[in-house]
């Protein structure tokens, strides 16, 4: 990808009230900033700080336990990047321990990437589009083999590029 304006998008899920120190460096060098749910406290939203101070969250099924009542966010969202629709949601109800990715690509059939959490499971699926995407855990709970969160650039008419990243557990 030239420099031409890319975007970076950085995506984090299932922090269940903690952020990876590490994981908030990467945020900090984006341009916005995407939480998949389960956040489990504000404070976490508050420790996200991309370049632009764009946060984009959703709700997850623990958060109407962790006081982030399910009213405050909601439980699917989609923004523009570069000319292009990402859609968030947290899941959930696509499928408990393994969510649908044709059931998500039915329900936003008009995105370029669908964002969601839940399984705690990094996941970067382009077999059709729209691409479904799962950061895995940036937090302490189930992170399977370390904190984890991915970035995605974006520039208008070129391919986007997802960048993966996991760091070992604490």
């Amino acid at each position: 990808m030239n420099n031409q304006t890319i975007t970076k998008v950085a995506v984090v899920s299932d922090t269940h009230s903690h952020l990876d120190p590490r994981i908030a460096d990467i945020v900090r060098e984006c341009d916005i900033a995407v939480h998949a749910g389960d956040i489990c406290g504000v404070d976490i939203l508050e420790s996200m700080q991309p370049k632009s101070g764009k946060v984009i969250a959703v709700t997850g099924n623990n958060d109407p336990y962790c006081h982030l009542s399910d009213t405050e966010l909601p439980e699917i969202l989609s923004f523009e990047v570069a000319g292009e629709t990402i859609t968030v949601e947290h899941g959930h109800v696509h499928g408990a321990h393994k969510p649908s990715h044709d059931s998500l690509r039915e329900s936003h059939p008009n995105a370029k990437i669908i964002i969601y959490g839940h399984t705690h499971k990094q996941v970067i699926d382009k077999e059709a589009n729209p691409w479904v995407i799962n950061p895995g855990a940036a937090g302490k709970t189930r992170t399977h083999g370390g904190p984890s969160c991915l970035v995605i650039e974006c520039a208008a008419g070129q391919e986007w590029q997802i960048k993966k990243y996991r760091f070992s557990e604490d």
